[in-house]
Parts: structure tokens; C-alpha cells; sequence
């Protein structure tokens, strides 16, 4: 896959008193992209919950470019940045755009996949690594094992 990307809806609440978007709702947006893309490839929370799994984060860090106002039109995107080839360590990368061509923050999160019963970093079943592996690449994708 080349890219996934979803327009989202800046609410009234999104809003900071300086009339621009609040610093959390692009950690909400990055979050809902990262579930949305699981999701829409069949790896739901009935999914993760039957096979005693589920992502978790290690870092997550938005770098802010340009401000988003209410009424912009906002799409974001999701790559997977690195990993390791069985898919049990990685990193994403989502970009913020607004009003189709500015650049307007880019989140970075690296993360794993936790055993829910152990509560052990684990290596994740094999439907898991291929919906991993159906994430889109990064122009600067890497393997770190």
C-alpha cells in the first residue's frame, strides 16, 4: 500500500483559547489514524482482545510547523518509519496537513505489542505482523534487526 490517509473534523472544542488547535487533539487524530488503519484492515478490538494482544507506546512526539485554525481542512497520513522484521518493535510517522498542501505538525510514535495476559512485550501473531506489514513505508523505511 502506497498511502492511507483520512480527513478529519476539527470540532469547536479542538480549539485552545488562542483560536487555534489544541496540542493534544493532534496525539487524539495520530492515535485515531493508527486505530482507524488497524481497523480497516480486519485487525479490530474483538481481534486484538481473542488473541491476547495490543499495540502499545513507548514515544510520542508531535513536532508543531504551522498553526490549524477552525475551519481548515485537515487530512492526516500514517507510515510505518522502522521495524524489526517480525513486527514486535516499531515506528510510525503521521503528517498533519492542512488545507491540502501545508505541512502543518508530524507525530512520531514508536511502539510494541504487548501480551495481555503475560503483560509482556511480546512477539505478535502472524495476522498481526501481515496487517503490519501492509502499513505503508516511509520514503526512509528501515529493518533495525
Amino acid at each position: 500500500m502506497s498511502s492511507y490517509i483520512k480527513q478529519v473534523d476539527i470540532r469547536w472544542s479542538d480549539m485552545d483559547p488562542n483560536f487555534h488547535l489544541r496540542h493534544s487533539v493532534y496525539y487524539d487524530w495520530g492515535a485515531m489514524m493508527r486505530l482507524s488503519f488497524l481497523h480497516d484492515h480486519g485487525l479490530t478490538p474483538a481481534v486484538m482482545q481473542q488473541l491476547h494482544f495490543g499495540p502499545i507506546l513507548f514515544r510520542e512526539e508531535c513536532v508543531f510547523k504551522r498553526e490549524i485554525l477552525f475551519g481548515d481542512t485537515v487530512f492526516l497520513n500514517v507510515y510505518i518509519s522502522k521495524s524489526r522484521r517480525d513486527m514486535s518493535r516499531w515506528s510510525m510517522i503521521h503528517e498533519v496537513w492542512k488545507n491540502k498542501d501545508i505541512l502543518s505538525a508530524t507525530i512520531t510514535v514508536d511502539g510494541a505489542w504487548l501480551d495481555t495476559q503475560s503483560r509482556k512485550l511480546a512477539t505478535p501473531p502472524a495476522v498481526i505482523k501481515t496487517v503490519f506489514e501492509a502499513l505503508p513505508k516511509s520514503p526512509g523505511f528501515e529493518w533495525t534487526d
